[in-house]
């Protein structure tokens, strides 16, 4: 992966550009891999297990695992259209948190088990709504460097 380049002067020596996923953007790396793997193995063993006790409840946490594997992938690989995609899967996913949390709340039948993103990530401290804040933060200040 090729590194990203600025030039301060004419003749000084081109200064580097910190990448998507080095300096503080290694804890969303960090955090998104911990994510990936944790909903990924968790909704996999739920639906093959015992699927038919929460169908909608285990495809969401799968669904978000592959949301979490997207932005983990666009942050370690960088570069602008990485960026892009990172910042549109931030979105999706604050958007999933929610929807996902408020219908948890307003109709807890609707999920006889918890999803990654029931009550807003209550079970996972709250990381899940709070990464795609983070995330996006951490994207828009990346876009302007």
């Amino acid at each position: 992966m090729p590194e990203p380049v600025t030039t301060t002067e004419e003749g000084a020596a081109p200064k580097r550009r910190q990448g998507l996923g080095e300096g503080p953007g290694r804890l969303l790396v960090l955090l998104y891999g911990v994510f990936t793997v944790g909903a990924a193995s968790r909704s996999i063993a739920q639906m093959l297990m015992k699927f038919d006790e929460a169908p909608l409840a285990y495809v969401l946490s799968a669904v978000a695992a592959v949301v979490y594997a997207f932005i983990l992938v666009s942050l370690v690989r960088g570069g602008e259209t990485a960026r892009r995609l990172a910042t549109v899967c931030c979105a999706a996913e604050l958007v999933g948190v929610l929807a996902v949390g408020t219908w948890t709340l307003v109709e807890p039948s609707a999920f006889p088990d918890a999803t990654v993103w029931s009550d807003y990530g209550m079970g996972y401290l709250f990381l899940p709504v709070v990464l795609p804040v983070t995330g996006l933060i951490w994207l828009r200040r990346a876009r302007r460097a």
